[in-house]
């Protein structure tokens, strides 16, 4: 065992294992103490987007509300509604006004839930539903009032206006936001 190359590797050896065993380890160790940091940094972040958000996703949740008060059949006739006017042209009107109001408002889905966005779209559908199936039952040449009692008296059949089911859900997301 007077081998040279045997001794060097009996010296060596060990130190080698000691030097990449203390390698590996300091490496795990900083590499550890990277990814805590930089999760640290990105609950940070997180926390700060949600001190901004919070603001326009709560905007957000109040002009869908508005929306859906807006298009709430009760509301929307007596606000279209206007003196002599004949059934098609305040059903034309009703249709119309729903429909904007629902473009003014569509850039507020970025910000609540697909449940939510759904059922503003569905009280907006129901909506108009019912102005055109209250439409129907009058007829073209009625007065515009006789159109206004009926969508009344159809609306006052249902148990929730589409409007109210739209603002439960609405509400119920913003009370889980906090």
């Amino acid at each position: 065992m007077s081998d040279p190359v045997v001794q060097v590797l009996v010296a060596v050896l060990p130190s080698v294992v000691v030097f990449l065993t203390t390698f590996y380890t300091v490496r795990h160790f900083l590499g550890a103490r990277a990814a805590e940091r930089n999760a640290e940094r990105m609950a940070e972040l997180r926390k700060d987007d949600h001190r901004h958000v919070l603001p326009l996703r709560l905007q957000a949740y109040e002009r869908i509300a508005l929306f859906l008060e807006r298009i709430a059949p009760g509301a929307l006739v007596l606000r279209v509604h206007k003196s002599n006017m004949s059934a098609r042209a305040l059903h034309g009107e009703l249709v119309a006004t729903v429909r904007e109001e629902f473009e003014h408002n569509v850039t507020q889905q970025i910000y609540v839930s697909e449940k939510a966005w759904s059922k503003v779209k569905q009280a907006k559908e129901e909506t108009i539903r019912l102005v055109n199936v209250s439409f129907e039952q009058v007829g073209e040449m009625a007065p515009g009032t006789e159109l206004s009692r009926k969508i009344f008296e159809n609306a006052s059949r249902l148990s929730h206006t589409p409007s109210q089911e739209g603002l439960l859900t609405i509400k119920d997301e913003v009370r889980r936001l906090f």
